[in-house]
């Protein structure tokens, strides 16, 4: 069986600013032809070689369920399209359909409202080269304007300039505004009196006032603001200029001046040629602010022909061998059934979701891993429990990684993972981190409190996330309803900047729920072995509408030792169903039907 070659790719760094890019790509002619002949050989011979290199373009079929948008075509046009993928995707939760929604550079007239399961994104190297004079909207009409389950859905890389001078952007979980350029106030709650419980900014610029009103938690990255406004019970500031000052709990305002260590999600865009490529952000380090209001995002770009972009029959085998064979992955909107694990072996290899693709491994096996190399990234994904438990949906690392990748660390970015709500799901643990300083930003990992497939024997799933390697860094980590310890931390050196939480919900009695001798289990545990940690901003709640009675004896655990340090937690006993005792070991007082908000500053 003919291999193709070693990975063999130059990424070119681009040197200008917001004008046209220029082609700077170098293609080895004897290189290109090592590659090719596999495919060219199986297609003649009319055999199948299911490790050929699939063929690729810098001009790809994008499949069936992305739409592209350009400033010639007619505003009416556009409009009904967008209006036509909002009404099947308003409220459709838990349905298949996915939709990605990109607009070439220049300047569109429309409203975009966005649904479930929907990503909308400017194709140019900068926000400001795609202009939407228009709304791009998420409230909760289709919710009686409760927007707590307004989850999956994305809006990147634009520049928006609401009419009336306000953009309203209210949504829970799973959902992410990035690279935004916002010209006037942005509202994150919903329009008349209802709730919303969690979101994320990062990358971006809004000139007016940010107007958290409703929202429960938010997370804010290296963003440039106007001012802030409101909050309820956790609102965390990182690396963002004008973020209010350092309060909590009152108001409930964690600030932090700058990130400490953070990588872009990587985005595609198009040349003036009419090539698509795939833009990746540098590592950065200490910063503050958006990274290209002054200049463009430093970072490499790769050309399309370097990535397999994938169709929705796609199979697990088909998207492997794209993999080994060196090619970065492109995955475009649909549902993908696994039978394979995505096996991510080379440094630097992408897997880059579009229009929440979801990923569903089929008879227990895992997603998505990696092996221990530097710069290995996954982003944009839905990450849905198939009916067959598995050990773990996404890996980062074998088992006993131990290279150092401080220079340039594995990232996971815009993942999402869903136990339940479409179907029985099932998994032991969500996402394993074994290797040492990766990133994470913007996770929700779900066990399905509503849907289809609910219950305490049904959606079995114990732990969301598990970190083994060393100096791991989370930023808007959401873990929800797990049934054992929902975090648990084994390495040194770990950070998370905003968690969010809630205990199951459906205990249905209290032997149920024990570990060991004590009542439930941590939200968030960092092991006693860890000599080094710190969190900042994190919460957890209860609400056991199955069981009123069920207690959680402490929301955090953590070993009482001067290097491992907690700032600004809480405890909310949602409505006062249930109780949580502590906040955090012995400390904090109860959070129950007399007291519904606990707030502790610091631990120890």
């Amino acid at each position: 069986m003919s291999m193709r070659p070693a990975r063999v790719r130059t990424r070119h760094r681009l040197p200008w600013g917001r004008g046209g890019p220029l082609a700077l790509w170098a293609v080895l002619p004897v290189v290109a032809a090592a590659l090719v002949a596999p495919t060219m050989t199986a297609q003649a011979s009319g055999t199948s070689l299911p490790h050929a290199r699939p063929a690729t373009s810098d001009t790809p079929d994008f499949g069936p369920n992305v739409k592209i948008f350009d400033p010639s075509m007619s505003s009416s046009s556009i409009q009904s399209t967008l209006d036509s993928v909002f009404n099947q995707q308003q409220s459709n939760q838990f349905g298949t359909q996915r939709d990605a929604l990109l607009f070439k550079p220049g300047t569109y007239n429309v409203q975009a409202s966005i649904g479930f399961n929907t990503q909308i994104a400017g194709l140019g190297l900068s926000p400001d080269d795609v202009q939407i004079n228009g709304y791009v909207t998420s409230d909760a009409g289709w919710n009686n304007g409760n927007a707590t389950q307004n989850f999956w859905r994305e809006a990147e890389n634009l520049s928006v300039t609401p009419p009336s001078g306000t953009d309203t952007w209210a949504v829970s979980q799973g959902a992410s505004l990035r690279r935004m350029d916002v010209h006037g106030e942005l509202k994150l709650d919903p329009s008349g009196d209802g709730w919303s419980s969690g979101g994320f900014l990062s990358d971006s610029r809004v000139s007016g006032q940010v107007f958290s009103g409703s929202q429960q938690q938010w997370m804010t990255r290296n963003t440039d603001f106007g001012s802030w406004s409101n909050g309820v019970w956790n609102q965390v500031f990182v690396g963002d200029p004008n973020a209010p000052a350092q309060s909590f709990p009152n108001p409930t305002y964690t600030t932090v001046a700058q990130t400490p260590v953070s990588r872009e999600k990587p985005f595609p865009y198009i040349d003036a040629s009419g090539n698509y490529h795939v833009y990746v952000p540098s590592l950065r380090t200490n910063t503050a602010g958006a990274t290209w209001i002054n200049g463009s995002t430093p970072g490499t770009s790769l050309p399309m022909h370097d990535f397999y972009v994938t169709q929705p029959n796609d199979s697990a085998e088909t998207m492997n061998a794209a993999l080994a064979a060196g090619d970065d992955l492109l995955i475009t909107p649909g549902v993908y059934h696994l039978d394979q694990t995505l096996q991510i072996t080379h440094p630097d290899q992408l897997v880059l979701g579009m229009g929440l693709a979801t990923l569903v491994p089929d008879n227990g096996v895992t997603a998505v891993s990696t092996a221990d190399v530097n710069g290995a990234q996954i982003d944009g994904l839905l990450i849905d429990a198939g009916s067959t438990n598995s050990a773990s949906l996404v890996q980062m690392g074998q088992s006993g990684s131990s290279a150092d990748h401080s220079a340039d660390p594995q990232s996971i970015e815009d993942v999402y993972f869903r136990i339940g709500g479409d179907g029985v799901g099932k998994a032991t643990d969500s996402l394993v981190i074994n290797s040492h300083d990766t990133i994470g930003d913007n996770l929700w990992l779900w066990r399905a409190d509503h849907g289809s497939g609910v219950g305490w024997t049904s959606n079995t799933a114990d732990t969301g996330l598990i970190v083994n390697g060393d100096n791991v860094t989370m930023y808007g980590l959401a873990v929800e309803h797990y049934q054992k310890t929902e975090v648990l931390w084994n390495g040194n050196g770990g950070r998370t900047y905003f968690f969010q939480n809630e205990n199951p919900y459906d205990p249905p009695d209290q032997s149920s729920w024990m570990n060991g001798g004590t009542n439930g289990y941590p939200a968030y545990e960092v092991a006693n072995n860890v000599t080094s940690h710190q969190a900042w901003g994190v919460g957890s709640y209860c609400y056991f509408n199955v069981n009123r009675a069920i207690v959680n004896d402490h929301a955090f655990q953590a070993p009482n030792t001067s290097g491992v340090v907690f700032h600004d937690l809480l405890t909310v006993s949602l409505g006062g169903v249930g109780t949580i005792n502590h906040v955090i070991n012995a400390s904090g007082g109860a959070a129950n039907s007399t007291t519904n908000n606990v707030y502790l500053a610091n631990y120890p």
